[in-house]
């Protein structure tokens, strides 16, 4: 299972969060999807990720 609370990156330098508080659970065997426009988060919530 991948499960987060609250995930939040702030990247150094700077006060812009990428990611704000995200509560995510994928369950085992679950197929999962990220959607979102350009520059919503979605490669930096990846790479906390894995």
């Amino acid at each position: 299972m991948i499960r987060t609370e609250k995930l939040t990156k702030v990247y150094p330098g700077t006060d812009f969060r990428a990611v704000d508080g995200l509560d995510l659970r994928i369950r085992p065997g679950e197929i999962f999807g990220l959607l979102g426009p350009n520059g919503a988060g979605k490669t930096t919530t990846a790479g906390m990720l894995t």
